[in-house]
């Protein structure tokens, strides 16, 4: 009965998509005009001939195209549709919805501008030589849902080769997300990063970004155990690219059993219902479940409440406690590099990001955020680790933290801006 009524479930939001993506008009976004264009002086300022004077400005001095174009509040969100989604290689135009999607989130969260750029490319360097050449357009780049190990090579290429931000969400926005909820979560089961075993299912994007984020916090790398489809990534094994080779553990233990066993906290990003009972019994004391498979996790609530009940859990499901959703992250993290003109993001900046959101949730709930969601109450607790998504102070929060720690780090190109003061 359970089957059938998710499946209707899952056709009704299916056909209300098809709807809602085509009706009034086809897509999520578009272009708005920001200046008057009702007169012919007008029309004279917007083009010729009076366009030439900041084209003349911007051609003696580069930094001027922040004072006279949208370069400054506008990112590109780029893919090649490789990994969509739970969906796979879908290819560069069946990911354009999607990209859309980013779009939205961009505009509606941080009020920044987006053009989605799909990009038919096979190879990682004609990924690479397209960005390039685009980039002039851009104040900021957001890589999205390009498949792994090609992840990588790809954003370290446009980072040292750009002087804007390079920023690929699915390594950098969940693991950021995930560590501000596990370092609340570790402070209330009483337990420290430093100390703790950590088991992290999926070698990915989001999983090997999670491993190094986690170190440069304070993780000790001979306690975090990465496992893929053959078992524990480990230095005896012959078959590892030098992305996987970088997380790989010194360790005789070979299976995600093993790696289960006495660890402290499981973080997966990889495929639904990988984790059985026998696993989360055999966890450590008071242990730390981030399932963040989706919309299947590796282990569902429900499971885990019925094993024991010393458990913080964390799922990527609005219909659970806990998401670990990227959009805490993104738009704001963009929103403070954008508004200091930072050169790129770095881990300084990012780690500012997890504390801003870990602070966060330790203050009252405004009520408009109650509402939205439909609660009496909401307090730091197991069921609140991570801000809800509609929190509006996130904004203010994170945005005002990214960009204070890029001019600290040196990568602003402008100062702080008043308005976080």
């Amino acid at each position: 009965m359970t089957d059938c009524h998710d499946e209707e479930l899952d056709a009704e939001i299916n056909q209300a998509s098809l709807e809602y993506h085509e009706q009034p008009q086809p897509g999520k976004i578009a272009i708005h005009v920001t200046k008057p264009n009702h007169t012919q002086r007008d029309l004279s300022l917007a083009y010729t001939p009076g366009v030439a004077e900041p084209v003349r400005k911007i051609h003696e001095d580069s930094e001027s195209a922040y004072r006279y174009t949208a370069k400054g509040n506008l990112v590109a969100v780029i893919t090649d549709g490789s990994a969509v989604l739970g969906l796979g290689n879908v290819g560069p135009l069946a990911s354009k919805p999607v990209m859309e999607g980013k779009g939205v989130l961009f505009k509606h969260f941080a009020d920044i501008d987006v053009f989605d750029i799909e990009v038919n490319a096979k190879r990682p360097q004609e990924f690479i030589e397209t960005v390039m050449r685009i980039a002039p357009t851009f104040g900021g780049i957001n890589l999205e849902d390009i498949a792994a190990p090609h992840c990588f090579e790809i954003e370290q290429a446009l980072i040292e080769q750009l002087d804007i931000p390079v920023f690929h969400d699915d390594q950098h926005g969940t693991a950021i997300i995930a560590a501000a909820g596990l370092i609340n979560a570790l402070e209330l089961q009483g337990k420290t990063l430093e100390d703790a075993k950590v088991t992290i299912l999926g070698a990915g994007a989001a999983g090997i970004a999670i491993v190094r984020l986690l170190t440069s916090m304070g993780a000790h790398r001979n306690n975090i155990f990465v496992v893929d489809r053959k078992g524990i990534i480990h230095t005896q094994r012959k078959d590892l690219n030098p992305f996987k080779w970088g997380v790989a553990a010194d360790t005789e233990q070979r299976t995600l059993e093993d790696a289960m066993a006495g660890c402290d906290i499981f973080i997966g990003v990889s495929g639904p219902n990988l984790v059985n009972r026998e696993m989360l019994a055999s966890m450590a004391p008071k242990p730390i479940v981030f399932a963040l498979s989706n919309p299947v996790p590796e282990i569902r609530p429900k499971v885990v409440a019925s094993i024991r009940d010393d458990v913080i859990m964390a799922t990527g499901r609005s219909d659970y406690p806990n998401q670990v959703n990227n959009v805490l992250g993104f738009p704001f993290i963009f929103r403070g590099a954008l508004d200091v003109r930072a050169s790129r993001i770095n881990e300084d900046m990012q780690i500012a990001a997890v504390n801003a959101l870990k602070d966060l949730t330790h203050e009252q709930v405004p009520q408009d955020v109650l509402d939205a969601y439909d609660l009496p109450d909401l307090t730091f607790g197991p069921d609140y680790i991570i801000p809800k998504p509609l929190d509006p102070r996130l904004r203010s929060r994170v945005s005002a933290a990214v960009a204070r720690a890029a001019v600290e780090s040196g990568v602003a190109r402008a100062p702080y801006p008043d308005h976080y003061q």
